[in-house]
């Protein structure tokens, strides 16, 4: 065998091992740091020191609620929004431009409720540039901004402000978002996903270093910090992502609070959960481009971390494409024309271990979330089926994330009527969801 042939072989070799070794080592990561953060953050002594603090004293909040064709859930987002336990704030919702009747609805709610004020965009324009509308017409320095279709839990707002009271370098805090529809097997299985991937992330991102991104469903922002780095960017296709970099870059602490929940929709059916991914996907492409100089800068060596998994991430998907193109080709031509390879996607004896230990993260982030959203345990079962379902809808949506992103750069970033899943009955008045 020759040096280059040798060469090319072990760099196979060093790729097919990237490939089954990179999410067991992530798996393992997140789950220390989640452990950490649990013990670090979500003890009883914070719930003592938060309660210790006088109702008086806590600062005035504004809730921003961006909207557009949010027709079948306005009305139940801003009731619920209204009933929040909490001693000052006001509501602003933004009607960007829908051509539903959410206008109507609003402006009859604002009728009825003080607190509630109603700004309408001419034409959509975009999630960034509604928030951007919402925080300028704001009156109070925190900015509690949740989706069109969320139900904020009463004591929510107590949570994300505390953050704020005793540290004032903190721009941001992003809460816990919980499913509502869990009626089909992709939402049981998007209850287990926010617990064990997107609740553990954040909880051993926020124990190693930063966060990746706060979530756009719930997160409370100082509006002097947003202001600072120039508001939300208005051709981001997740505008989330791009204002937590933009936070951290310019110095300022972005933060999670598990105990903050809302009660969100999600997709139900393959089309809708396909572009919710690819969406995310093009942004995370978009926001790793934007921010690749920060390996140029050694005093934000904080964001380096972050910024090598979204490579990691990204080539891990690839890699597994390259390697499930090559198994192919070593079954349709004859022997020897290519690496013999084994199927990556079809489990054997060396990825039990692989699947054991997804197992047990699921079951670490359900007890973790367990205090907080009640009854995680009867969709530990359906979660056996996340990796099939959900790992190549999300991988193909990274392979196809990165070219989308080059040519989506400049674009500006509007709204689509997301699919919500099922359509849940409308509230009558506030409260737990």
């Amino acid at each position: 065998m020759t040096f280059l042939a040798a060469l090319l072989h072990s760099a196979w070799l060093g790729l097919q091992g990237f490939v089954y070794y990179y999410p067991l080592f992530m798996s393992w990561l997140w789950m220390m740091g989640a452990v950490l953060f649990y013990w670090r953050n979500e003890r009883r002594r914070d719930v003592e020191e938060m309660l210790r603090i006088p109702r008086e004293l806590l600062p005035p909040v504004s809730i921003l609620i961006p909207c557009f064709n949010e027709g079948p859930h306005a009305e139940e987002t801003i009731r619920h929004a209204l009933a929040m336990d909490y001693p000052e704030f006001e509501v602003v919702a933004i009607n960007d431009g829908s051509r539903d009747d959410t206008g109507a609805i609003l402006d009859a709610l604002a009728a009825e409720h003080p607190r509630l004020r109603v700004v309408h965009m001419d034409s959509n324009q975009g999630k960034a540039i509604a928030l951007q509308g919402g925080s300028l017409m704001a009156r109070h320095e925190i900015l509690l901004c949740i989706d069109g279709d969320a139900l904020l839990d009463p004591e929510c707002a107590r949570w994300m402000v505390y953050h704020f009271m005793v540290r004032p370098e903190v721009a941001a805090v992003t809460g816990n978002p919980r499913i509502r529809n869990r009626s089909t097997l992709l939402g049981r299985l998007q209850v287990g996903e926010f617990s064990s991937i997107v609740g553990m992330i954040k909880r051993a991102q926020r124990s190693f270093g930063r966060l990746f991104t706060v979530s756009g469903v719930i997160t409370a922002f100082r509006k002097s910090a947003v202001h600072d780095v120039g508001y939300w960017s208005a051709d981001m296709l997740t505008e989330d992502i791009d204002i937590t970099w933009k936070l951290q870059r310019a110095g300022w602490d972005v933060r999670f609070e598990p105990r903050a929940l809302v009660w969100i929709l999600m997709p139900e059916t393959l089309r809708g959960l396909w572009k919710q991914r690819l969406r995310w996907a093009t942004g995370g492409a978009q926001v790793m481009a934007k921010n690749l100089d920060v390996v140029l800068h050694p005093t934000q060596n904080h964001l380096w971390p972050l910024l090598l998994e979204l490579f990691l991430s990204a080539f891990w998907s690839y890699a597994l494409l390259a390697l499930t193109l090559v198994w192919l080709a070593g079954l349709a031509l004859p022997a020897g024309h290519v690496p013999l390879v084994g199927s990556p996607l079809i489990p054997n004896w060396g990825s039990a271990f692989l699947g054991a230990t997804c197992l047990i993260q699921f079951a670490l982030s359900k007890w973790l979330d367990s205090r907080y959203d009640h009854g995680l345990g009867r969709n530990y079962y359906w979660m056996v089926w996340y990796p099939l379902a959900f790992w190549l809808i999300n991988i193909t949506a990274t392979i196809v994330a990165y070219p989308r992103a080059l040519m989506l750069r400049g674009t500006r970033a509007r709204w689509v009527s997301p699919d919500r899943g099922a359509h849940l009955p409308r509230a009558s008045g506030g409260g737990d969801a």
